[in-house]
């Protein structure tokens, strides 16, 4: 009598779906470049590319399915900044991560203002460029550190001649932790990073998270980074 063998697991068959990415540059040799490498992950699959925001929008419309774009910033016709805006305008939901040699004070708030999930300089190494695509496809935000200090130098300044000065931080009510995990924001860690940071577990720091955007009246990290920096 012959026995039906089950799958033990059935989680094992399963394959774990890509991230689908539209790789947006002006320079063709990088965005050839740029899709070799992130090729070699098979975690990220390149589902087209375009050379400036426009033409990324114009390939959400007409179908190409995407789970982040990645932007570069300087580009003719339809630059980074311009191009996160009418694609968040469009598709909310999808995360912009932006790529750049350029660390202009003119586009960093620009480019989070309009609602960028990031913000990575060119000169990191591929693996931490494939890092931070994972980083913004789970909904964290990813700042790298020299943007982080510039904001805070761009921001801080500006709100020391207002003739109405924020609250103390402490009037909004956030516990020591919630504070701590704010911080930790600002400085562009993802919830991996701050619960390492703070010894706690990641859904723990999805719910401070979720606690800040209330106390605050905010709609996502990027708003806590800047809110935290202006303070």
């Amino acid at each position: 009598m012959s026995e039906r063998m089950e799958p033990s697991n059935h989680k094992e068959a399963e394959q774990i779906q890509p991230i689908r990415l539209i790789l947006t540059d002006d320079d063709s040799f990088i965005r050839e470049s740029l899709k070799v490498l992130l090729g070699l992950d098979p975690g990220i699959i390149v589902t087209g590319t375009a050379s400036n925001g426009r033409e990324a929008l114009e390939l959400l419309e007409s179908g190409t399915t995407a789970d982040v774009v990645l932007m570069d910033i300087r580009m003719p016709d339809c630059n980074g900044v311009e191009g996160t805006r009418i694609i968040k305008s469009r598709f909310p939901d999808m995360r912009v991560l932006m790529l750049t040699t350029f660390d202009d004070d003119e586009y960093i708030i620009q480019a989070l203002q309009n609602g960028a999930s990031g913000y990575l300089l060119k000169n990191v190494p591929p693996d931490r460029i494939i890092q931070g695509i994972k980083t913004v496809h789970n909904g964290d935000m990813l700042i790298h550190p020299d943007i982080a200090r510039k904001l805070a130098g761009l921001l801080r300044p500006a709100a020391a001649p207002q003739s109405h000065p924020l609250p103390p931080l402490d009037t909004y009510g956030l516990t020591r932790m919630e504070l701590a995990v704010a911080e930790a924001i600002s400085e562009g860690l993802s919830n991996k990073e701050i619960a390492a940071k703070l010894f706690l577990s990641e859904g723990t720091v999805k719910n401070y998270v979720t606690e800040i955007l209330g106390k605050l009246s905010l709609r996502d990290r990027t708003q806590i980074a800047i809110f935290m920096l202006k303070n």
